[in-house]
């Protein structure tokens, strides 16, 4: 059933150079698909056999479904992506969806790495680098990240059939918090998260219930999938010596396993197609029966029509009659409802008249007194309500006024506040600042302290006067000279002039020493430029030695790639030494040893020349550095040159001063 060479498409068509399987002891992960070996202890590699996934032409034909991390054809040129990645709200929409998978899937604990909100607006290099592995841990648990992050994701965004990997280059990789290139990896983060998301759903079968809608059938296929990964588990665990026998005899449990769960599957198809057969036979007769008399068949039809035309008539006037009666049904609620309402009042006007008349008999009034006491009530009650009306009037033009006095007042307050804040700023406030000269500026309002504005005065008479801020004493308001401890018109407004005028002579001096710094400044600035000039120049020549290292680092990954290649081929001619083990064991042992011996000079080989090249860059680097600290040496004894030349300057214009300043005295 299975043979020992690996059959159909597998990661080697994908772009591996060397892929080797790990043990199945641990079954809960899925195996990776990503390029590169994968990791296992060096005690498991000597105690199991070697196995290397390997393409071979298919005996059956070819197969009729691709695999889902197959490299597809790629569009010419860079393409398009629709998402507005670059819109600031966009990008704090997908950074928070990552930011709470991330929380609710435990990526802190498991990567010992904190993140904030701050990490999707500008993060660092680690931190996208512990993102990025996490999530394509959470697509492929079993892969082991060995090299530079710029080296693993270009491989594995091919894998992953990224619709826009072109546009993720090596260059933009070793700075992806740069403002130019960051959106471009929060919407590739993103598009690995949904990428998760699916498949925890497909793991989970959230999607059987979309495919049973559409007439697709998934329970053959997981049945198919758990059959092979449990055989194929159990098949790489056996010893490599293991015959045909044995193989038969740890498969078969799968293979009756598998039969049993397609059995039970299968059984409500069986019991379905049991009843639809008996729903056919009985349709089958009913249809022999109607055949025999069908002459009746037209009349039965017309009658059938007619009666359904009447059933429609009959629907429309049963549905005019149900909501008639509704209605009339609702009427009459209400109307008894009014009924008793109205009833219940007249028993009570009634009884209080019958106790109003009890009442007046008992106290021997006339109806005459009864009218003139009525028609006295009436007139004070009409009395009454205008005074109350007016009272409200004057309460509410009251409280208006107070609240407009309110608001004037603490509109004055805030001016007095602005006004302190701006005295303290250019040095008025305190009486000790520069500008103050001793005076006292700070403005203060002088009025009670406690507002109570809940109430006026006419309508509170008895309330606490003093607590009132609007009032000086309980009956007189405050005059406008009161309220400032300061007379601004005068004698504040006369030193404020006297201040700007003194402020204003010292703006002239400042801005014609200003002017003087501001031309020497120039002259500085067009230096810095020169050197600056040579500076980028230098830094051309360093991107060439650069991007001739990426070529020379480019050539040995082609080396070791043929090194590889050449490992793989001596490999597989083991493998097929020991498939044709029949005759002289001894004989392959033999050429197995050779093998050996030839991998490990290959390896030597390898290693000697990657220690070269290291030698190399190394020479390089150095060459490097010792020229930036040679150009670095230059501009701080530039810089020193510039700054001497500055201060003698300054110390000839400072003589010259003290020089005026002697002959003036």
């Amino acid at each position: 059933m299975f043979q020992r060479s690996s059959s159909g498409n597998n990661l080697a068509e994908m772009g591996m150079s060397s892929v080797k399987r790990t043990s199945f002891q641990n079954s809960g992960g899925r195996k990776s698909y990503a390029p590169g070996q994968m990791g296992r202890s060096s005690a498991e590699g000597s105690e199991r056999r070697s196995s290397v996934y390997r393409s071979r032409t298919s005996t059956n034909g070819p197969m009729g479904h691709q695999s889902f991390f197959q490299q597809a054809p790629q569009p010419a040129g860079v393409p398009h992506d629709p998402r507005p990645l670059k819109d600031r709200v966009y990008q704090n929409k997908i950074g928070q969806e990552l930011l709470d998978y991330m929380a609710a899937n435990n990526f802190e604990m498991e990567m010992k790495h904190m993140l904030s909100q701050n990490t999707m607006r500008s993060p660092t290099q680690k931190d996208f680098n512990f993102m990025f592995q996490w999530l394509y841990h959470r697509i492929d648990p079993s892969y082991r990240f060995q090299k530079g992050i710029d080296q693993e994701v270009p491989p594995i965004l091919v894998q992953l059939r990224y619709p826009y990997q072109k546009s993720i280059t090596k260059s933009s990789l070793s700075a992806v918090g740069s403002q130019n290139s960051w959106h471009l990896f929060l919407g590739l983060l993103h598009w690995m998260m949904q990428l998760a998301q699916m498949l925890d759903g497909y793991g989970a079968s959230q999607y059987d219930d979309a495919c049973a809608e559409t007439g697709v059938d998934v329970s053959g296929d997981r049945i198919i999938f758990g059959f092979l990964s449990g055989a194929y588990r159990d098949w790489l665990s056996m010893d490599e010596d293991a015959g045909d026998d044995d193989q038969d005899r740890v498969l078969a449990p799968h293979v009756g396993a598998m039969a049993k769960e397609f059995d039970m599957a299968n059984s409500k198809y069986l019991d379905e197609l049991q009843i639809l057969e008996g729903e056919h036979q009985r349709l089958q007769k009913e249809i022999e029966i109607l055949e025999k008399s069908g002459s009746d068949v037209a009349t039965l039809d017309r009658n059938f029509k007619i009666m359904e035309e009447d059933k429609v008539k009959f629907e429309e006037f049963d549905n005019r009659m149900n909501q008639k009666s509704e209605k009339y049904e609702a009427r009459i609620q209400f109307l008894q409802e009014e009924l008793d309402k109205v009833m219940l009042e007249l028993k009570e006007a009634e009884d209080e008249r019958s106790n109003l008349q009890r009442a007046v008999d008992d106290q021997g009034i006339s109806m005459a007194d009864i009218d003139r006491m009525t028609s006295e009530r009436e007139r004070l009650q009409k009395g009454i309500e205008s005074t109350s009306q007016r009272l409200e009037e004057a309460k509410k033009k009251v409280t208006e006024k107070e609240g407009e006095a309110s608001r004037k007042l603490e509109d004055l307050e805030r001016m007095v506040d602005k006004y302190n804040s701006l005295g303290y700023q250019i040095g008025l406030i305190p009486a000790t600042a520069v500008n103050a000269k001793g005076k006292n500026y700070e403005l203060h309002v002088t009025v009670n302290e406690g507002p109570n504005f809940s109430s006026s005065q006419m309508g509170a008479s008895g309330g606490n006067a003093d607590s009132d801020r609007l009032l000086a004493d309980p009956v007189t308001g405050y005059q406008p000279a009161h309220i400032l401890n300061l007379d601004l018109r005068g004698q504040v407004k006369a030193s404020f002039s006297s201040l700007r005028k003194e402020i204003s002579e010292r703006r002239t001096v400042a801005m014609d020493e200003m002017m003087k710094h501001h031309d020497l400044l120039d002259g500085i600035k067009e230096a810095i430029e020169d050197k600056r000039g040579e500076v980028e120049a230098l830094e051309h020549r360093v991107r060439a030695a650069e991007e001739e290292y990426e070529k020379t680092k480019e050539v040995t990954t082609t080396q070791k790639l043929a090194s590889d290649t050449q490992i793989e081929k001596m490999e597989k001619e083991l493998a097929k030494m020991r498939a044709g083990l029949t005759e002289s064991v001894q004989l392959m042992e033999q050429r197995e040893m050779n093998t050996n011996i030839e991998y490990e000079q290959l390896t030597l080989r390898a290693n000697a020349l990657r220690e070269e090249l290291h030698t190399e860059i190394e020479k390089m680097l150095n060459d490097i550095i010792k020229f930036k600290v040679h150009i670095q040496k230059n501009l701080e004894e530039y810089e020193g040159f510039v700054v001497d030349e500055v201060e003698h300057e300054l110390g000839g214009d400072e003589e010259g001063r003290e020089d005026t300043q002697d002959v003036e005295i």
